[in-house]
């Protein structure tokens, strides 16, 4: 007699009725319906345990069970970490870069390795799938031929997953495509490190990480060094070694293995958003590619023991440093290289601008020169991408008293016309070789642009103008010289609607420039038809260049009268 299993259903596949498919529930090794009979196709389909129990007591068909569907609970593979990471006080993460997750100690990474504790102690974490109500119940379903349909839906689902995971991915790039990092103070300062017992306080100790991306690797397209290699670089960070001092990290003279000479910058710990700001130098530093624009050749990884950038070595000092600091007593400021360095910056400035970037901390001391007085311009922490909110506020600290723009103080806002304002103060410092804040000057004049407002106002611009530039004896200078301050005048306006833009500030300064030019043309034409005369009588001096060009710009050329 032949034993029929009480379970048998009939299926249609391909135009054909199997009469001969039957469905088992619960433990299918254990089903006693195996010893009984065989086919040559099986499915597993997860179904609810509650429609399984009504299938089993035929309260159920079970197309019907099928249709209800079934609960996946999430197993997170990291959920004893989590737990750990929280018990001692962290915020779990995760890093998409290295694929796993990191405990979060206020804004940085905990400066301790995550240990799990024992299976079976008080903190260890199970799993998430416990034996609940709805957690899954196999089924069983054999089928002569159509299980191959289910492997075909089955591979279906793997391949939607796989492109899933491949988006998130290239999200999880572009996301660190427009991530923000730390502001470098790449600059030539006097040396003001506290000893060095306590500067070492102050500078992030972690311990190294296995994670730490080695040296040929690359971060936002530049080369990611190691800790040990800047060390090495930077004779172990001696202070016979720091150029300068900024309010983010101290800057450092160091020689790579490759013969490159840097500026490497090392970030305090007491920064709060040196981190983001440590990314954002990077990542605007990287897309950013001008002749006065320092050049960023690479950094350590945002895990490593500690944050470093690595510059161009700019050797000649900052703008500030030449006008009111330890190099301003060289004399090599002459006018045409002041005006040069305005040139420069107001380029570097209206590139900036034209790639939608605002700068937020021009001033003196974050511009650099070289040996040939050619513009750097430097410190991108503080920079930005222009704002797509115009309604967003800021009102953390922007920007160096003495350049902030005055309307930042009532909107807490800050614009490319931000910008303008500042380099109108950098143009009053290069025309008065004075500091935009000094608390020895009167207590009208502390703030240099309120000074220089009040001087050219007034009509008393010679006493605000460095007499070594001969203002009062060179009338080129005299003109070139009022014609920047009147510039500087309109970028000082206290309403940013009132200033020009970086462009406009830039063809300005070309077009003075075109004029010391051709005013330099005016008097050799002059002294040459001098030599062709005859010599006056009664030995008369002909007229000084000087003389010549101020006759020329106060009246314009007048007929020889004959003798």
């Amino acid at each position: 007699m032949t034993v029929r299993p009480y379970n048998l259903f009939t299926c249609n596949t391909t135009g054909l009725n199997f009469t001969d498919a039957y469905h088992l529930i619960g433990p299918v090794p254990r089903d006693p319906i195996l010893s009984i009979v065989s086919c040559s196709v099986s499915v597993s389909v997860p179904v609810l345990r509650t429609a399984g129990n009504r299938l089993t007591n035929s309260r159920l068909s079970l197309g019907e069970a099928l249709m209800q569907g079934f609960s996946v609970n999430y197993s997170d593979p990291y959920q004893r970490l989590c737990s750990e990471c929280s018990r001692l006080g962290g915020q779990c993460g995760f890093d998409s870069l290295l694929g796993q997750p990191v405990c979060i100690c206020g804004d940085r990474p905990c400066p301790f390795t995550l240990t799990l504790p024992p299976e079976g102690s008080p903190n260890a974490t199970g799993p998430l799938l416990d034996g609940s109500s709805n957690s899954k119940l196999g089924m069983n379903i054999g089928l002569p031929i159509g299980g191959a349909v289910l492997a075909g839906v089955g591979l279906g689902w793997l391949i939607f997953y796989c492109r899933q995971r491949r988006k998130q991915r290239l999200a999880a790039q572009s996301a660190k495509d427009v991530s923000k990092e730390i502001s470098t103070e790449a600059s030539s300062k006097p040396l003001s490190t506290p000893p060095s017992t306590h500067f070492a306080k102050s500078i992030p100790s972690y311990p190294s990480s296995n994670s730490d991306l080695g040296r040929d690797s690359t971060y936002y397209g530049v080369q990611v060094f190691s800790y040990a290699e800047l060390e090495e670089a930077t004779d172990n960070f001696s202070a016979s070694r720091e150029l300068g001092d900024g309010g983010f990290g101290a800057v450092y003279y160091g020689v790579l293995p490759d013969g490159r000479v840097v500026a490497v910058k090392r970030l305090y710990e007491n920064n709060f958003k040196r981190v983001e700001q440590f990314m954002n130098e990077v990542g605007i530093l990287t897309r950013l590619r001008h002749q006065n624009l320092v050049t960023l050749y690479g950094c350590t990884s945002k895990r490593s023991r500690e944050l470093l950038l690595v510059y161009e070595y700019v050797p000649n000092g900052t703008v500030a440093d030449h006008l009111h600091g330890k190099r301003a007593n060289s004399g090599l400021l002459s006018w045409a290289v002041r005006l040069k360095i305005a040139i420069e910056t107001a380029d570097a400035l209206a590139y900036l601008h034209r790639s939608d970037i605002i700068h937020r901390d021009v001033k003196t001391n974050n511009i650099l020169l070289d040996n040939d007085f050619h513009v750097k311009v430097a410190d991108f922490g503080l920079s930005r991408l222009f704002p797509t909110d115009v309604t967003h506020v800021s009102t953390a600290p922007q920007g160096t008293p003495g350049y902030v723009d005055p309307e930042y103080y009532q909107c807490y806002q800050l614009t490319e016309k931000s910008d303008v304002y500042s380099f109108g103060v950098v143009l009053i410092e290069l025309i008065s070789s004075l500091q935009a804040v000094d608390t020895n000057r009167h207590r009208h004049d502390i703030n240099l642009a309120n000074m220089a407002i009040n001087k050219i106002q007034n009509h008393t611009l010679h006493e605000l103008v460095d007499s070594s530039l001969g203002f009062e004896t060179n009338s080129v200078v005299r003109r070139m010289a009022t014609l920047v301050a009147e510039l500087a005048f309109r970028c000082l306006q206290q309403e940013r609607d009132m200033r020009p833009s970086m462009e406009e500030v830039l063809e300005a300064l070309r077009g003075i420039q075109n004029e010391d030019l051709n005013a330099h043309k005016v008097e050799i034409v002059d002294i040459l038809v001098d030599e062709d005369t005859e010599p006056l009588k009664g030995g008369v001096t002909p007229p000084s260049p000087d003389s010549v060009a101020t006759e020329k710009w106060a009246s314009g050329s007048a007929p020889n009268s004959s003798g």
